[in-house]
């Protein structure tokens, strides 16, 4: 994932904070440059992202709809393990970031029922002046069946 441009906007952190069910966000929340945006928050990049896969496009089939979702993507079938994130400043309203992924380390673990592969993927969110904000870390696991566990 690649993002030029990840306007934290007042109005998007808003609805964000009702759909996670925070007690101020029905009182008329803080939405100023001094409230802190929601950790979780810079997910949302991914919407600013052209080639994110659940991103949908006028009349393009796509995975992740409820009516007609094809079947997974080449490479997809794993599952979402973990998600890190290390802040480096506070995410604010007002905030124009970008962000950047990256291959992480890759391991795997073997038990009865086959091989699990993780694999990680780093995002590196920065400000408009390039300075660091948040690092995310997520965690995919797929397994490989051994072919005496698949009969």
């Amino acid at each position: 994932m690649t993002v030029q441009r990840f306007p934290i906007e007042a109005g998007q952190v808003l609805v964000f904070r009702r759909a996670l069910g925070h007690a101020d966000a029905e009182r008329g929340a803080d939405t100023s440059s001094d409230a802190l945006v929601p950790a979780t928050f810079v997910q949302a990049s991914a919407h600013f992202d052209p080639d994110y896969i659940l991103r949908p496009r006028p009349g393009t089939p796509w995975f992740g709809s409820g009516r007609d979702a094809g079947s997974v993507p080449a490479g997809g079938g794993g599952l979402h393990a973990e998600q890190h994130y290390e802040f480096h400043q506070p995410v604010r309203v007002g905030m124009v970031l970008s962000a950047t992924e990256r291959k992480g380390r890759t391991w795997q673990k073997t038990g009865r029922s086959g091989t699990l592969q993780f694999s990680e993927w780093i995002t590196e969110y920065v400000d408009a002046d390039g300075l660091p904000v948040v690092t995310a870390t997520s965690v995919g696991v797929q397994q490989q069946h051994t072919t005496e566990a698949a009969r």
